[in-house]
């Protein structure tokens, strides 16, 4: 485990290449209470969504102290101009959506990796750097290695070129957003439609051929088994559809509630 002594928390990309399947969701509920009992509950990660959560950068940084103080690994969904920020802060990883092409995914990974890796500005006065008291070479070593990149795929071109993009320097893992995909292909919210299927498959199969780690939304077990299957192994879930589940069940009085994404 990574020196608790540090406020950032460096696993990730290394859970990202054991070859196990790591279970975690994502949250947009701005909570760093939700943060302690996804980690309680026994979460490997927690995807803070910046994307289409309500959370400031103030309770972004709040969660991401009740993540290491509890042992859970905190990626953030959040947009490129949020980067800089976000890893100030002491985000374990980011997940960026709607990574269409190469060029984008290295621009991207250049944003988050200190020179001579990649372009990365410096400030060590910041809570990652433990406000100056961890700043410096070592920082900013324990940065390049410890922090993860994690691109998100959701469109037909991008499900192209899925393996190009993870075979890219700096990309620890591709996640495929199916519901955009879906939408993208025309199909609505159907991601279940045979097509977007294909496409899935597709995109999984070719991440893991590049080496790198497949991600994708699982609801159920069902869901894990199958894109298992197919090479997947960083499977997300999402907090509003477990709670909301749990509520329906409790007010219908034990019975079985759907999930809902």
């Amino acid at each position: 485990m990574t020196d608790a002594r540090y406020p950032l928390d460096g696993r990730l990309p290394d859970m990202l290449r054991s070859g196990k399947p790591l279970r975690g969701l994502f949250n947009g509920l701005p909570s760093p209470a939700i943060v302690e009992m996804c980690a309680y509950a026994g979460f490997d990660f927690i995807i803070l969504d910046n994307e289409h959560g309500s959370a400031d950068f103030g309770v972004t940084e709040h969660m991401l102290r009740a993540a290491r103080a509890t042992g859970i690994v905190p990626i953030v969904r959040c947009f490129e101009p949020d980067l800089p920020r976000i890893l100030d802060m002491g985000a374990s990883a980011v997940q960026v959506p709607m990574v269409e092409s190469v060029a984008q995914a290295q621009r991207l990974a250049d944003m988050i990796h200190y020179p001579p890796v990649g372009r990365r500005g410096s400030a060590f006065s910041t809570r990652a750097a433990g406000y100056g008291a961890f700043g410096g070479a070592g920082h900013t070593q324990r940065s390049n290695d410890g922090i993860g990149f994690i691109a998100m795929i959701e469109t037909p071109e991008a499900i192209a070129v899925a393996g190009e993009i993870a075979a890219v320097d700096g990309v620890d893992a591709v996640f495929i957003g199916p519901n955009d995909l879906a939408h993208a292909m025309g199909y609505g919210s159907d991601w279940n439609a045979a097509p977007v299927q294909q496409a899935i498959e597709q995109g999984l199969k070719a991440i893991a051929s590049a080496g790198k780690c497949p991600g994708i939304i699982a609801l159920t077990p069902a869901d894990e088994e199958k894109y298992g299957a197919l090479g997947a192994r960083y499977f997300a879930n999402v907090s509003t559809s477990i709670i909301t589940k749990a509520l329906a069940q409790a007010a219908s009085g034990g019975k079985e509630a759907q999930m809902r994404y």
